[in-house]
């Protein structure tokens, strides 16, 4: 019966060893700090693109060169990695785009990792760019900034739930199904306001170089962090 018993238990802690995350993991690392980025499994042509990227180690080094603060902060522009100071950013590329994975249940509220990309009158199925991507900061607005962004820069009305996000923790709803989103920031938001406040040129690019280091988390790092984050949601509802 013991034996039994032990090879029970033992079968029930390989196969929760064994469990997957629900999701991938990122770490962007910078001298203005950190932040855990979780990609969507909503976008999993965006999702494997970035994952894609992150394991060649292409973003480490690259710059956040486009920083508008209480709008967001732009990266992954390969020319950025030697780019001289004076040099204007936010053309280069990979040679191909990914196609457009809008979901309306992803929106643009603050923390959100997105996907840069061309004008629509060169771009008319708004393709994104195969490596920038920008990180959502944004603001908190009311329901009659709401209500004018509707009606002036928006061709579908925010659902409710999305507006009380828009109300509380802020975000930029004119881009929503403009712009993919594929991935938040559940850890580390701080980086995002950090970076946006440091001083620009007129271009958009700051001062100073902020340069980027991506890692994917670990398995075990993700089991981890999953679960504390259930645990911090459990808190908060109780």
């Amino acid at each position: 019966m013991k034996k039994i018993l032990f090879l029970f238990l033992s079968l029930c802690f390989i196969q929760a060893y064994a469990a997957k995350p629900k999701h991938t993991y990122v770490k962007i690392s910078t001298a203005k700090g950190e932040c855990i980025v979780k990609l969507y499994n909503e976008t999993p042509l965006h999702r494997d693109n970035f994952i894609k990227l992150a394991k060649e180690g292409f973003y480490n080094g690259t710059l956040f060169h486009r920083v508008i603060k209480a709008f967001m902060i732009q990266g992954g522009d390969p020319d950025s990695k030697t780019a001289k100071p004076d040099a204007s950013l936010g053309g280069g590329d990979l040679g191909y785009t990914v196609p457009a994975e809008f979901r309306d249940s992803l929106f643009h509220k603050k923390g959100v990792l997105a996907a840069a990309r061309e004008g629509d009158a060169s771009n008319p199925t708004k393709a994104s760019s195969s490596s920038q991507f920008y990180l959502v900061q944004g603001k908190v607005f009311t329901d009659s900034l709401l209500d004018v962004t509707e009606s002036k820069r928006m061709k579908f009305k925010i659902p409710e739930w999305q507006r009380q996000v828009y109300k509380t923790i802020g975000g930029t709803p004119h881009l929503d199904r403009n712009y993919t989103v594929y991935g938040e920031v559940v850890k580390g938001l701080e980086m995002i306001d950090a970076i946006a406040a440091e001083p620009t040129n007129p271009g958009d690019r700051p001062k100073t170089d902020i340069p980027m280091t991506v890692t994917i988390l670990k398995k075990r790092e993700a089991k981890k962090l999953e679960k504390e984050l259930a645990k911090n949601a459990a808190k908060q509802h109780t």
